[in-house]
């Protein structure tokens, strides 16, 4: 293994990765030698997705626990032990799943709670729960997996692009916070990415018309992969990205491009 990317010692937990990007984050950690915490609200997909890392000759263990509820983060990331790389990956409106797209006149505050409780407090929470180890030990690096909606603005998807802009804008504020300790805080943002959970149901052909139509915005005309995303995961994780800190970087596709 490349020293540069060498993560052997260090314990990494993945928020919400008991499938789809989140596991591929955590098998790509996990093949670099990171300890993995999986983490998801469901035992068995956790539990799958530690098996398959050691299976590949990783270390992996689970921790079960929703990010909106902060003294389940405290407690459930104390059991875990000094996190050193956290990736908060959790997203969209967690255990209700999406709510629906819709003009933001026709919404109420009970329509945006679940999307501001899982991007934006979820972020806060587990990152509040792992900084002090990380300030002790004077190492860590936070990722944030956000959204191009938060970047460029998304009609019909107000709350939801209002809840990762605010998690990217804290990464930034965090950045500036504890930088002396030699921790780095990152955002990632992604636009439509493959998701394997949803593999076994073939699309209608309305939905293969709108999918087609969304791709016509992109460069590469094609939902992303949760291994590419990954990639970069494990660039801002390694010793190569030690001296990268504050930032947001588009893994998207081409869908939007910043300078």
């Amino acid at each position: 293994m490349d020293p540069l990317f060498d993560l052997a010692g260090r314990r990494a937990l993945i928020t919400g990765s008991g499938q789809n990007l989140g596991a591929g984050i955590a098998s790509t950690l996990g093949r670099l030698g990171a300890h993995v915490v999986v983490n998801d609200l469901v035992a068995a997909r956790a539990q799958a997705i530690a098996d398959e890392i050691a299976a590949d000759g990783g270390s992996a263990s689970i921790a079960l626990f929703d990010v909106t509820d902060f003294n389940a983060v405290m407690t459930a990331i104390e059991s875990v032990g000094p996190v050193d790389i956290l990736v908060n990956n959790a997203g969209n409106a967690g255990a209700a799943g999406w709510t629906g797209d819709g003009a933001f006149v026709d919404t109420t505050p009970a329509d945006w709670a679940a999307f501001f409780a899982v991007n934006l407090y979820g972020v806060m929470h587990c990152v509040r729960a792992v900084t002090p180890s990380m300030v002790e030990q004077r190492w860590g690096r936070v990722i944030t997996i956000i959204s191009d909606a938060a970047r460029t603005g998304e009609s019909n998807m107000a709350a939801y692009a209002a809840a990762k802009a605010g998690a990217a804008g804290f990464t930034r504020a965090y950045a500036r916070e504890v930088g002396r300790y030699d921790i780095t805080a990152n955002n990632i943002a992604i636009a439509t990415m493959h998701r394997p959970s949803s593999d076994t149901a073939a699309p209608t052909a309305e939905q293969a018309q709108r999918m087609r139509e969304v791709f016509r915005r992109y460069i590469v005309r094609r939902r992303g992969e949760p291994e590419e995303v990954a990639g970069l995961v494990a660039y801002l994780a390694s010793p190569l990205g030690a001296w990268v800190s504050g930032q947001t970087y588009p893994v998207n596709g081409g869908y939007s491009i910043a300078l």
